[in-house]
């Protein structure tokens, strides 16, 4: 028996082929961003975590009514949501790399502009907050920023972000079968 025929279940199976088509619609609204003249890298890119929810919402319907005939528990809904949102992070994290990389620095130089006048613009209130010393490690670690880090700040936003909705919809189509 191979090692891949452990990855041959339904419930790994269904999540990372639709988490793939949700990291291409995610990556699709990154380029409508883009095509709008707007920075797809800022704060306007955080509706993108809709077409997760849509997909996972889509996907544990889905093998409820096919695989679990009518049937799923609660650990199934759970995986399927966090396979989904991390295959969809982790490639919607490389597209838009690839894409800064290859194909348009200057959205990277422009987004690492935008953040420096942001902390610049509410200088007075972080060094209060915060100090001066610290205020000027974050500023370096502003200007320091690699577009490498685009990959794991989309995993890791994408997981923090999908906690509650990934549980609240997996409770939702959760359903079992009655004890006899």
């Amino acid at each position: 028996m191979s090692f891949l025929n452990y990855f041959n279940k339904p419930i790994l199976k269904i999540p990372v082929i639709i988490g793939l088509i949700t990291g291409l619609l995610t990556f699709a609204y990154f380029l409508g961003l883009y095509a709008l003249d707007v920075n797809p890298l800022g704060n306007i890119r955080t509706p993108d975590f809709g077409i997760h929810i849509i997909t996972i919402c889509y996907a544990c319907w889905y093998f409820r009514k096919k695989i679990g005939l009518g049937w799923m528990h609660l650990w199934e809904g759970l995986t399927i949501g966090y396979v989904l949102n991390m295959t969809a992070a982790f490639l919607t994290g490389w597209l838009v790399y690839l894409f800064v990389t290859i194909i348009d620095p200057q959205i990277f130089t422009d987004y690492l502009n935008n953040m420096e006048h942001l902390l610049l613009d509410g200088k007075e209130k972080l060094v209060e907050q915060i100090g001066e010393e610290e205020f000027g490690v974050l500023l370096s670690n502003v200007k320091d920023t690699d577009p490498s880090t685009l990959i794991s700040d989309e995993i890791s936003k994408k997981f923090v972000i999908g906690i509650i909705p990934i549980l609240l919809i997996s409770l939702f189509f959760r359903r079992q079968q009655p004890i006899k």
